[in-house]
């Protein structure tokens, strides 16, 4: 699936976009931008100027405090990511949006975006809800944050995305999931001794000498 028509799916998930309407509408308007691992798409201190849609790849948001690089999401492919606040507000952004991995994505400029709206109310209608999801998944986030533990948070992140503890760097997660480090090694080794035990637990030899007894 090219990178346009993995977009494509992506919106049709808010509204029944026909595909030529999606080339009408939108096609004309993206830019599809290549970066390779830890290059930086949004410097903090610039206005943010791209609405991305990841094709391939890992992406990460962050901001720097004391010298730490803070981590406030991190995505993958079929996700949106860009500075939000600066979009919209057209003010310097107080992030960075950095790659994790090579990646691919497809990209509206702030101007051409507002192209797109003008063209129908359909139009309008889509980017209101693809932009109330985004937030709607930001707010869940924080507030995940703040009700569970470090390790309830750990284990839904994992439980939910276990691809993503193979792909992330260690010290990015643990940031994001605001666990410190040594604790988040901790919980993975917990997790790999639990794994190991599910793994015995139904190994053919131990299911006949449960059986038995």
């Amino acid at each position: 699936m090219d990178a346009g028509k993995s977009f494509h799916t992506y919106l049709k998930k808010f509204t029944d976009l026909s595909d030529g309407e999606f080339n009408r509408c939108l096609l004309p308007y993206i830019h599809i931008r290549k970066f390779g691992k830890r290059e930086i798409i949004t410097p903090a201190g610039e206005v943010e100027n791209w609405f991305n849609f990841i094709v391939k790849g890992l992406i990460r948001k962050y901001y720097r405090r004391n010298g730490e690089e803070i981590n406030t999401q991190i995505s993958f492919e079929g996700h949106i990511i860009h500075s939000q606040e600066s979009f919209h507000s057209r003010t310097p952004s107080e992030y960075f949006v950095e790659t994790i991995e090579p990646s691919i994505v497809v990209s509206i400029s702030h101007d051409d975006l507002e192209k797109v709206f003008e063209q129908s109310q359909k139009m309008e209608c889509l980017g209101r809800l693809v932009i109330t999801r985004t937030m709607v998944l930001k707010d869940r986030w924080q507030m995940q944050l703040v009700k569970l533990t470090p390790r309830e948070r750990f284990i839904r992140f994992v439980t939910k995305n276990p691809e993503l503890v193979q792909r992330v760097p260690q010290k990015f997660l643990a940031s994001y999931l605001n666990i410190k480090p040594e604790t988040f090694s901790r919980f993975k080794h917990l997790l790999r001794e639990h794994n190991r035990e599910l793994t015995g637990a139904f190994s053919p030899k131990r299911h006949i000498k449960d059986h038995h007894y």
